[in-house]
């Protein structure tokens, strides 16, 4: 509860008249204490909301300057694009939206440092947002199966406004290639060696294979932890964006799963 209306108001009114003066004024300062509480209430909200669509936003614009950043946007550029779009079961008029976005970051002229920085001042510290952010665009830089220096270029800008160091893009980036190899083996069902498929496993996890029980575990679950969709709604991951979190975790049990499997069957 807040206080200082209350006390200002009460000391303020007893001076000028009294004990009637201090009821009056005691009356008013607890009116101007709730009038600030709800205030108050009302803020994280705002900001919240306001984080969120420029988070989206800027997802989009970004994407599009990938795509273009070599020159020509590939077929599986635009077919992830979409693809990202569906998994983010966005409305007619939202789908519009982040098709208008994308073509607008297409243009050879626009400029992703001024929503980038924007970006970076609405997430401030939250690096599993930064980090996440970046994962989607290596998924798009990534559809077409290489990554070209235009490409590297964006990615080194947004790693350097949203305070992504080069070890850490570099761990997210052989994480992100594991998880698509392993995502399209599971969802695909696609002919692949077991030895093939349990590398990649590793490589989601972003650990090596000779990696001891223990410290295997720690991975998993800190992995689990900064990809947990209710986490990273807490940090303000927009909503429609929370399934794409979901199926990080998913990923990140099946590759520790088969791990696990594997390590049994070994011993």
């Amino acid at each position: 509860m807040r206080w200082t209306g209350k006390v200002l108001g009460a000391g303020i009114g007893f001076l000028f008249g009294k004990w009637a003066g201090l009821a009056l004024g005691l009356f008013l300062g607890n009116l101007f204490d709730r009038s600030l509480d709800r205030m108050q209430s009302k803020g994280p909200q705002v900001q919240g909301k306001a984080m969120q669509n420029t988070f989206s936003k800027v997802t989009f614009w970004v994407m599009g300057k990938l795509c273009r950043a070599d020159g020509t946007v590939s077929e599986q550029q635009i077919n992830q694009a979409r693809s990202i779009m569906e998994r983010l079961r966005l409305t007619e008029d939202q789908r519009l939206e982040a098709m208008r976005l994308f073509n607008e970051g297409k243009q050879s002229d626009f400029d992703i440092v001024p929503p980038l920085t924007e970006l970076k001042q609405v997430i401030g510290r939250r690096i599993t947002l930064a980090q996440f952010f970046l994962e989607l665009q290596l998924q798009t830089a990534y559809a077409d199966g290489q990554l070209g220096p235009g490409e590297r270029q964006v990615l080194q800008t947004i790693c350097r406004i949203l305070g992504i160091n080069k070890i850490q893009f570099e761990f997210i980036r052989q994480r992100t290639v594991s998880q698509q190899n392993f995502s399209n083996y599971q969802r695909h069902s696609r002919q692949k060696s077991s030895a093939d498929q349990l590398a990649d496993a590793y490589g989601v996890l972003g650990v090596n294979a000779d990696i001891n029980d223990i410290e295997l575990k720690k991975a998993y679950r800190k992995l689990m932890s900064q990809h947990h969709p209710d986490k990273m709604a807490v940090n303000g991951l927009p909503a429609e964006m929370q399934d794409i979190a979901k199926s990080r975790t998913q990923e990140i049990q099946q590759a520790y799963d088969l791990i696990k499997k594997n390590r049994r069957q070994g011993n």
